[in-house]
């Protein structure tokens, strides 16, 4: 079919974008034109000659990438708002909304993930604009990755709490993402590939913190569940501690011309957002702009810039445990890019990557109301009368209860995708800052990072151990709505489709080592307990005897334990479990009466507030209410507040008091030893005992259960903070033992 002038242009530009300036100005002719001809038989001269290096380089294989930005900001207002509970609208756009996209080719197969400037997509929503996409490109949709940065100050694309969808602009973002990703494609050209990975620490928190346990929160049922919550407030004395890590890795991915003309770069970070009045890009478009203007600025308008939401669903930029910072979205943005900027200087090119793409699907349950509950939701979405929207959050709750009944499961879309040594892993939810850690150290593919809100939106995935702890991101609702089991039948799925991209099989989980470890295992322990794993509820004993504890109840994991100076200088974090209103329970048959227990302690709870501050062990028989033998606690208003306290025959006996006041939120060393009638305690190595008993009454030979944060039936007694590396003796150990292991514990 001939083509008229028209069509013949637009397929110039998009073969050179960087030379057709458009319809308007159109081609020049005469000798402008002529120069033209002469630069552009220069550069495919040039690029012939890149070629034949490049597929000589990479077995006759040109690895190419092409990269777009489109603008898709609302036209019409006043403008729907997701993000909050209820709903809110804005009228006038602050700072662009864009739709990036990044198309690779390594001659094979090619890939396309797209960065959008919203709060989240529905899954069918985003199905359609791949067809879209695809039927326009080539490309299989499987082959496409379309994720959210998550921005709270952008047009509702679906609805969410008490939002509703903003019916105008959804149309207006398809056709912007489709473009992106036309244009991105359109733009393919040879290039090279690198990546780095930096540390950013300062600018992500766990935003969920865990309350005390006279301040359990109430849930919009009306129930008495909250036992952990967002946003606490600064150095809250109502609460104790987050409840998860953070994740503060800064992935880039870097792409440049063969001559070395910055291209693109794909950065990821796992910060929530930071808070900008709609509409909005938030700081992913400022964090963009400012890494454009460092890396290519206006010499190089062709550059894109990109930031994908890491795995934030309980992260935030604010850090709860100092007092509060002042700081403005710009300056944030520019810190963080700082960062990007540093690790980009270290990104060593390739001159090709091998791609690859790999996407299952897997049904999930819901948490559907029972049948008091929709009675309830019934009732109250009743009293709304004739309102169209919610005005409390008990309102919004009751109509998502309908929906949940109206749709039990839900069908995601997971992926993974490899680019060179670099594996990128997509869920389609608000992930935890755990659950990317948990898929980083075990994927085979170093680094690895994951982008949340990928191929649609089905709300947060807290781990289980999460949902026995309550609060906002638990309450059944579209927005986390998923069957309790979620997030580990979803970090499995991941992993199994990293592995298929990779070729080769996930990396174990290792305990970490180091000096203490060793010091401890030399000592030839009965049981020893890094209390650092991911997740309930076996507890791990590394003595290799196999004395496997059981985590029960409140639990959360993988938190920041004890300093230890050589992982922090391999760039790795000692790890501890935090106790809220649980326990870890250890069978060790045969311990006897000559017997020591050793493990670092963190005490979250004021002094003043219970009789028993909390038990830090206690051995007890099968089936017994409370500890028939030996008991360990920090005394509180009944006796010794902040003291160390042995109860040879139980946590409701008189005890022996030691003499320091241990500091709350400090971190402890205590040694219990038991030798027939004689009980030493030492704390924080000290060779003086804190407390030295003669004439004890002789262990119950039937206790052979030890249990950490806990004395057995009463709950109210239980520790409420954290614990590390608890290790158990069959015998007495001796000042030299303890001497080693303090040589060792900062190392």
């Amino acid at each position: 079919m001939p083509m008229d002038s028209k069509t013949a242009a637009a397929m110039r530009c998009r073969a050179m974008p960087d030379l057709y300036c458009g319809s308007q100005a159109g081609w020049v002719s005469s000798g402008r034109g002529a120069m033209l001809g002469v630069l552009v038989l220069f550069l495919g001269m040039a690029t012939s000659r890149h070629l034949a290096a490049s597929e000589a380089a990479t077995g006759g294989k040109t690895f190419r990438a092409g990269a777009a930005a489109v603008e898709v900001s609302p036209k019409q207002f006043p403008a729907w708002v997701s993000g909050g509970f209820l709903a809110q609208r804005a009228d006038r756009v602050h700072d662009p909304l864009f739709a990036r996209a990044l198309a690779l080719d390594d001659g094979e197969t090619k890939i396309v993930i797209a960065v959008v400037d919203t709060l989240m997509m529905a899954r069918e929503w985003i199905d359609e604009v791949k067809r879209r996409a695809a039927g326009s490109t080539g490309i299989a949709t499987e082959r496409m990755l379309i994720c959210a940065t998550h921005t709270h100050s952008a047009p509702s694309v679906m609805g969410a709490l008490g939002t509703p969808a903003d019916d105008r602009y959804p149309p207006v973002l398809a056709a912007g993402i489709v473009e992106a990703i036309e244009r991105a494609v359109a733009r393919l050209a040879p290039a090279k590939i690198g990546w780095a990975v930096a540390q950013a620490p300062e600018h992500t928190h766990c935003r969920r913190w865990i309350k005390r346990p006279d301040r359990i929160g109430e849930d919009p049922f009306g129930d008495r569940t909250v036992r952990a919550m967002m946003h606490p407030g600064y150095q809250n004395p109502d609460y104790l501690g987050p409840a998860g890590p953070k994740d503060p890795d800064l992935t880039v991915l870097a792409i440049q011309t063969p001559d070395g003309r910055p291209l693109a770069l794909l950065a990821n970070y796992s910060m929530h957002y930071f808070g900008a009045a709609p509409v909005s890009a938030d700081y992913f478009g400022r964090f963009c702009a400012e890494l454009a203007r460092r890396v290519g600025g206006e010499a190089n308008a062709s550059f894109v810039a990109m930031l994908s939401q890491g795995t934030s669903g309980d992260l935030h930029w604010m850090d709860y445990s100092q007092p509060q910072k002042h700081i403005a979205i710009d300056a944030y943005a520019a810190q963080v890019a700082e960062i990007a900027w540093q690790a980009y200087q270290n990104v060593r090119y390739r001159d090709g990557a091998p791609l690859a793409a790999a996407q299952c699907t897997l049904t999930l349950a819901r948490r559907v109301p029972d049948e008091n509950r929709l009675a309830w939701a019934r009732r109250t979405i009743e009293n709304m009368k004739d309102r169209d929207r919610p005005a409390s959050i008990p309102e919004v709750y009751a109509r998502e209860q309908m929906a949940l009944h109206a749709e039990p499961q839900r069908e995601l879309v997971l992926q993974a995708l490899r680019v060179g040594d670099v594996g990128i892993a997509a869920m389609p939810a608000e992930v935890f800052g755990i659950t990317g850690l948990k898929i980083k150290a075990q994927s085979p593919l170093v680094p690895t990072f994951n982008i949340e809100l990928a191929n649609g939106a089905e709300g947060y995935i807290p781990p289980p151990e999460q949902h026995a702890l309550g609060g906002y991101t638990t309450w059944p609702a579209r927005t986390a709505a998923l069957e309790v089991q979620a997030e580990p039948k979803i970090v499995e799925a991941v992993l199994q489709l990293l592995e298929q991209v990779a070729g080769k099989p996930r990396r174990p989980l290792l305990p970490p080592g180091g000096a203490y470890q060793a010091a401890v295992l030399q000592s030839r322990p009965e049981a020893y307990f890094r209390l650092d794993e991911f997740g309930g509820p076996r507890a791990a004993d590394i003595s290799g005897h196999d004395c496997h504890g059981v985590y029960e109840g409140g639990v959360a994991f993988y938190l920041d334990g004890v300093a230890r100076q050589g992982m922090a200088a391999a760039g790795r974090t000692n790890r501890a479990a935090h106790f809220a209103g649980g326990r870890l329970k250890v069978a060790v048959p045969n311990l006897g009466s000559a017997y020591s227990v050793e493990f670092w302690f963190w005490n979250g709870l004021p002094l003043d507030l219970r009789p028993v501050t909390g038990v830090l062990f206690s051995r007890t028989r099968e089936g017994e209410e409370a500890s028939v033998g030996d008991c360990l606690a920090i005394g509180g208003t009944a006796a010794s507040p902040g003291k160390l306290v042995v109860l040879p025959n139980g946590a409701r006996q008189q005890g022996i008091s030691g003499k320091t006041v241990i500091p709350v939120r400090t971190w402890n060393h205590v040694l219990y030893v038991r030798d027939a009638h004689r009980i030493n305690v030492h704390l924080n190595f000290h060779k003086e005992p804190e407390i030295a008993a003669d004439s004890v009454a002789p262990c119950d030979p039937a206790a052979k259960y030890v249990l950490f944060g806990d004395g057995g039936g009463d709950a109210s007694t239980r520790l409420e903070g954290k614990l590390d590396e608890a290790a158990i003796f069959s015998r007495a150990l001796s000042p030299e033992d303890l001497g080693q292991h303090e040589a060792a514990a900062g190392k």
